[in-house]
């Protein structure tokens, strides 16, 4: 009665009810039952019995029959839905039949791996000679060899698979002789760049079983996506049956959404979600109910830890609480952790030791931590699918259970928290691959030619063998392979797997080297693309939860060198980019809705990107403030990818303008602005009336209007001498930054920027954003959305699809956002001081809508 308690007095509170704006209660539902088939071995169904199994839940019987006619299945039902049960019931009676039959279970991590091994472990009474085995980083070398021979169902991953297993496949013989079935368990998390390299693993996969003769049946597992039966077909490039009516029970279950407070109206500022998800988790233990609260970042666990086990000293005084419960009840649970620290977690919150545990996503997944009763959410985890897995680690079969989604004040947020048919209707997200993929398919063509030599007509999974071939001269052009005859082979000595991580498309990378006193040794490595932001000198790096600084980075020999550090502050750099436009590859008009005339052209195509990190931001450690900005000089980088791009058209300028709703002009400070601008810099004797400095010989200083010089309507006014002040470049900017008036186009780069994850299933750092207000790229003012990988991975083909879908959801999110003029949860905000550019957006946004 606690948890029903607990509602009772969330519904009551002042503090609480005003601000849950959803609360959707799904009723009790009974489990669809069926009788165990009848072609299920009798050794099976009296395992399941002793089990208290005595009939199966209806998904599970559907996937029997599918796997069992041979086809290749993709089980997408609830999270604890027992989706599990229902891929081991036909491997399991596969090996009855055949002693032989060997079978490869990939899971995206090592802890899933060795939950489920422990549930399979429970069949090992009944059957003899199941022998299942985990075959990871983890595994002990001496234990490795009895695996190999031995083991007939392996557990891995599709790291040790591209290079542990695949690049060493003489070793593991009799395991592909023998390949009756593959499964890929939390398939949706293979999307991007991950899930375009481990399409191209299974296609290595797939060419390794052929060479032994076993064509494996592929049994792949999903959360709830839009488009599960697609991402599976494109993983595996085969006809696959989607199972998703879910047959298992449910109890009641209740989901909030939590938007913290309004403080200032004016500005849109909310109540801190940090602060308001600690209030919440009190109150959850202190109805003493088993809880889940899941942060987005390892730093945001360890602060919420710290608050929530009552360290006032480190968490600061505006969290006191009231006999704080023993840190022992109270855990933290994220990467980083010893693999011995997450058992004992994991066993704790299953035996009720635990009653609180704060994870990143990491717990996401399924792995068995027994049946919570909440889990609170801070902040939306990135994509709907995540929302529904974080959710559903509360509640167990028929018990009970609530789950909270606090609000942050980002954009996406705040859209979810006006729109929940988002979570309850039909998922719109579309998990995106593409295993062909220029710089990806040439590094597993690599790996694929060191694994086995090309022979003259073959194809590499749906690619065509005239597609392959030019690809496979292109390496031999390259000096990676050897024609010898017809066939291509490797001819390096090291194997191109170890060379090739599964998370990056970059071919490069940049180690980090530690230096503290004690022998050099290596940390980890980033790939050479986003080096120049993650490891820039002077930059904080995290890793495990431990702080580095970075003494030096060094772009000629690819290294950059790092010290421990214990700092109270984190870096944010600061980026410039340029984009070049190198071919439309579609583009179409878009009619205006009201009258005649087109709005916009809306296009995606191939861009070049340069970007040039020119400084870093220092932010306090807790809460975030600005802690100043230093300059960095670093090379630009460039790579080629993809974009999606809107193109305003003359007329809708032409109505903007005349509405009073358009200042990308670029200012006319008048005739006589250059004279005005030297008789200003001589009064301030050529120094920077900020920080003093003089100017040096090749660069002048800039004269900045103290007032904007938009807010007059007189240039007399403007241009006062009063008004007028000498400033460096450097100070210059972050003057500019203080009082900008926000245009209407940087606006609408803000809005869809932040809402376009919503429909890719991607991070928001997967994307990068730009506005073109001077014209340069596009012919007129444009906004464009690229992918932040080089060669693009297919989000900007799907915004294109999506346009009118984007605009129409970007219009409502302003529309409903009780600021007056711009904030974190809609365009963006203007300077501290500025105008922001809210009344522009709103004014562009029903000229595109349609």
């Amino acid at each position: 009665m606690s948890l029903q308690k607990l509602l009772s007095l969330w519904r009551d509170d002042p503090e609480t009810a005003p601000n849950l704006p959803v609360w959707r209660t799904t009723p009790p539902r009974a489990p669809d039952l069926i009788r165990f088939p009848s072609d299920l071995p009798k050794v099976l169904a009296e395992s399941l019995i002793a089990h208290g199994i005595n009939s199966l839940y209806s998904h599970q019987v559907r996937a029997w029959e599918s796997v069992r006619r041979g086809e290749n299945i993709v089980l997408a039902t609830g999270t604890a839905s027992g989706k599990t049960l229902g891929y081991n019931l036909p491997i399991l009676a596969a090996l009855l039949k055949d002693q032989d039959t060997r079978a490869l279970f990939l899971f995206p991590t090592k802890a899933l791996a060795q939950d489920q091994l422990a549930g399979l472990n429970t069949f090992q009474s009944s059957i003899e000679n199941l022998k299942p085995a985990i075959y990871d980083g983890d595994t002990p070398a001496s234990h490795r060899s009895a695996i190999r021979k031995n083991g007939n169902i392996i557990f891995t991953n599709p790291d040790m698979l591209h290079t542990g297993i695949l690049p060493h496949h003489t070793n593991w013989d009799h395991l592909f002789r023998n390949l009756r079935f593959v499964v890929i368990d939390e398939m949706h998390t293979y999307r991007g760049v991950f899930g375009s390299h481990v399409a191209n693993v299974i296609r290595r996969l797939n060419r390794v079983a052929e060479y032994y003769g076993a064509r494996p049946q592929f049994i792949l597992t999903s959360a709830t996506i839009g488009n599960p039966q697609e991402l599976a077909s494109r993983l595996i490039e085969l006809p696959v049956t989607l199972v998703d009516e879910d047959g298992s029970p449910r109890g009641e279950r209740h989901f909030l959404v939590y938007n913290p407070p309004v403080i200032d109206p004016a500005l849109g500022i909310r109540k801190s979600s940090t602060q308001e998800s600690i209030r919440l988790a009190q109150d959850l233990l202190a109805q003493n109910l088993q809880t889940v609260v899941f942060a987005r970042s390892r730093r945001s666990v360890e602060i919420l830890l710290t608050y929530l086990q009552g360290n006032r000293e480190k968490a600061g005084p505006e969290f006191t609480r009231s006999n704080p419960p023993p840190h022992s009840t109270i855990r933290g649970y994220r990467s980083g952790y010893l693999p011995s620290q997450r058992r004992e977690i994991e066993k704790g919150l299953r035996d009720g030791s635990i009653r609180l545990v704060v994870a990143t996503n990491a717990l996401e997944l399924g792995i068995d931590i027994g049946g919570l009763e909440a889990a609170l959410l801070v902040g939306y985890p990135g994509t709907i699918a995540s929302t529904w897995q974080q959710a559903g680690r509360a509640g167990r079969g028929n018990d009970p259970a609530v789950a909270v989604l606090v609000a942050t004040a980002n954009p996406l947020d705040q859209f979810l928290a006006h729109h929940p048919d988002y979570f309850f209707a039909r998922s719109p997200e579309q998990a995106l691959v593409n295993p062909d993929h220029l710089l990806i398919l040439l590094n597993h063509l690599r790996c694929a030619a060191f694994e086995l030599p090309f022979q003259p007509g073959e194809g590499f999974g749906d690619l065509p063998a005239e597609k392959l071939k030019e690809f496979l001269d292109f390496l031999v052009d390259s000096h990676v392979l050897h024609l010898s005859g017809d066939k291509y082979f490797w001819m390096a000595d090291a194997y191109p797997a170890a060379e090739v991580s599964l998370r990056s498309a970059s071919p490069e990378n940049v180690l980090l080297h530690i230096e503290d006193g004690s022998a050099p040794r290596i940390l980890g490595e980033v790939d050479l693309a986003s080096a120049a932001w993650m490891v820039h000198p002077r930059a904080i790096y995290l890793h495990e939860g431990q702080q580095y600084f970075v003494q030096e980075l060094n772009l000629d020999r690819n290294t950059a060198t790092l010290i421990p550090v214990a700092l109270d502050y984190y870096t944010e750099p600061l980026r410039q980019t340029e984009i070049k436009l190198l071919a439309t590859l579609e583009s179409t008009p878009c009619p205006a809705p009201i009258g005649t005339g087109e709005a916009c052209t809306k296009s995606y195509g191939d861009l070049k990107v340069i970007t040039k990190v020119t400084g870093f931001r220092k932010r306090a450690w807790l809460g975030g403030e600005n802690l100043g900005e230093e300059p960095l000089d670093l090379p630009p980088s460039e790579f080629q990818t993809t974009g999606y791009w809107l193109t305003l058209s003359d007329l809708t300028i032409a109505t903007l303008r005349e509405s009073g709703n358009w200042t990308n002009d670029p200012n006319d400070y008048g005739h006589g602005w250059s004279r005005l601008r030297d008789a200003v810099r001589l009064r301030d004797d050529y120094r920077c009336q900020v920080c003093g400095a003089v100017e040096s010989g090749n660069r002048q200083h800039d004269v900045h209007h103290k007032e904007p010089f938009r807010q007059f309507r007189s240039l007399v006014e403007a241009n006062r001498m009063d008004n007028l002040v000498t400033l460096c470049p450097t100070c210059h900017h972050k003057a500019e930054a203080n009082l900008r008036m926000k245009s209407g186009l940087a606006g609408l780069a803000a809005v869809l920027g932040q809402l376009a994850p919503l429909f890719l299933m991607c991070d928001i750092g997967d994307l990068g954003v730009y506005a073109d207000a001077a014209s340069t790229v596009f012919g007129n003012p444009s906004v464009v959305i690229y992918d932040e990988v080089p060669a693009g991975i297919g989000f900007s083909q799907k915004l294109f699809e999506i346009h009118s879908e984007l605009i129409k959801r970007a219009l409502e999110l302003v529309e409903e956002c009780e600021c007056e003029d711009g904030c974190p949860s809609c365009v963006g905000p203007a300077g501290e001081n500025g105008v922001g550019g809210k009344q522009e957006v709103l004014a562009i946004l029903k000229r595109l809508v349609t």
